[in-house]
């Protein structure tokens, strides 16, 4: 029976409006096609289609290691398998046998016999960005997702809350991804280039959080602390800040472990502090208290309690900014369900809705006052935490 012409229709709308459409719809699109997609799925489909995920993975990690992608992209006409195993070296037959593979995940186009060119997932291989975050899952995380229905089995299927016993360590044989980094200086390469190169500038909390407002009855006192950074990494958020109000009076400062510090940033007008996020907080007292990411790393017994040396540093108007991922009641984005299966699986911690995280915070004696989402596509957004105003 002939595919009805529907289907080439919706190929050619889809193409055509999508360069049109804004993040959100985007996604919205992609979810729906995706569902029509596996509604028409036999069993055998089904099994294909989740049995060789890792399969995917490992090609497009080849692909990565060849320069394919980028082969193809920078050659208008597409080049035979015999010109892609000249340019990289790799033999014939298994050049083939890649690109065969490849073109059926839609990862390359097959033109002819022999013949491949570049598609658009093809040149979205060719960022560095997707080198990168696609190298670190294979490398670091995909093992992990390995071990994770064994691991499960064994705890009898209790939700992990110790950082020092989960999949993670099982797999890799090391207290934590920070001791593996150390011994697979790859895996650390993709991770921190993933990590930098993911974030877009434009979107943080600085461009929807009030802060010049929030900041004015503050001023008065120009060495009071107005922005402390805790495990802000080696600065970017300061920088920013210092940025967007060079003229706001008091102190700026990051604080952070000794590695981070020694390469942090030369910001003019930032302090920069050794500081463990587990023990006491030195700055008191400070106006702003911000955090990005930071929670989401810890199980709920380490957040209480760096939320707890906070907590007891605050001054009555101090603010606690908490820069993470808010998610929905239902819903939720596969992206950001399999990030929270993942840090479960690393650091014994999750993803919260904002009823999970007004308790977390209402737990330690603190009060979420508003959330403010300036990427709604994943859900972050800066939380406003404050002490309760007594009565």
């Amino acid at each position: 029976m002939k595919v009805p012409s529907i289907f080439d229709q919706l190929a050619q709308l889809t193409a055509a409006v999508g360069a049109t459409l804004d993040d959100a719809a985007r996604e919205k699109v992609i979810v729906a096609l995706h569902k029509a997609a596996n509604s028409l799925e036999t069993p055998e489909n089904t099994i294909h289609r989740y049995g060789h995920m890792n399969l995917q993975t490992a090609s497009v990690k080849i692909g990565f290691d060849l320069g394919i992608f980028k082969l193809l992209a920078a050659s208008e006409g597409g080049l035979t398998v015999d010109e892609v195993s000249q340019k990289t070296g790799a033999d014939t037959e298994l050049t083939n046998r890649i690109l065969r593979f490849l073109a059926s995940i839609d990862a390359v186009d097959e033109i002819g016999k022999d013949r491949y060119a570049a598609n658009h997932v093809t040149k979205n291989l060719t960022e560095k960005m997707v080198e990168a975050g696609l190298s670190h899952y294979f490398l670091t995380a995909s093992p992990q997702y390995q071990g994770l229905p064994a691991y499960l089995k064994k705890t009898n299927y209790k939700t992990p809350i110790d950082e020092v016993n989960t999949c993670f360590q099982d797999v890799w044989n090391r207290p934590n991804a920070y001791a593996l980094f150390t011994d697979h200086p790859e895996n650390l390469t993709a991770f921190n280039d993933y990590m930098a190169l993911r974030r877009k500038p434009d979107l943080t909390w600085l461009s929807v959080y009030p802060v010049a407002e929030e900041a004015k009855d503050s001023q008065s006192d120009p060495d009071r602390p107005v922005f402390v950074n805790i495990g802000g990494g080696v600065g970017h958020q300061c920088a920013q800040f210092k940025e967007k109000y060079p003229d706001l009076a008091g102190r700026v400062i990051l604080q952070d472990m000794p590695h981070s510090i020694a390469k942090a940033l030369p910001t003019p007008g930032v302090e920069n502090m050794v500081h463990d996020i587990f023990q006491p907080q030195p700055i008191k007292g400070a106006k702003f208290y911000h955090m990005r990411g930071v929670l989401h790393n810890h199980p709920p017994h380490k957040v209480r309690k760096l939320l707890e040396h906070i907590k007891s540093v605050m001054a009555p108007d101090s603010v606690l900014l908490v820069d993470e991922m808010v998610l929905p009641e239902t819903g939720v984005s596969y992206d950001v369900a399999s990030l929270d299966m993942t840090m479960m699986g690393v650091f014994a911690s999750l993803e919260r809705t904002e009823a999970q995280w007004r308790d977390t915070f209402r737990d330690v004696g603190l009060e979420l006052v508003r959330t403010y989402t300036y990427m709604p596509l994943m859900y972050e957004s800066v939380m406003d935490v404050r002490l309760p105003k007594v009565a």
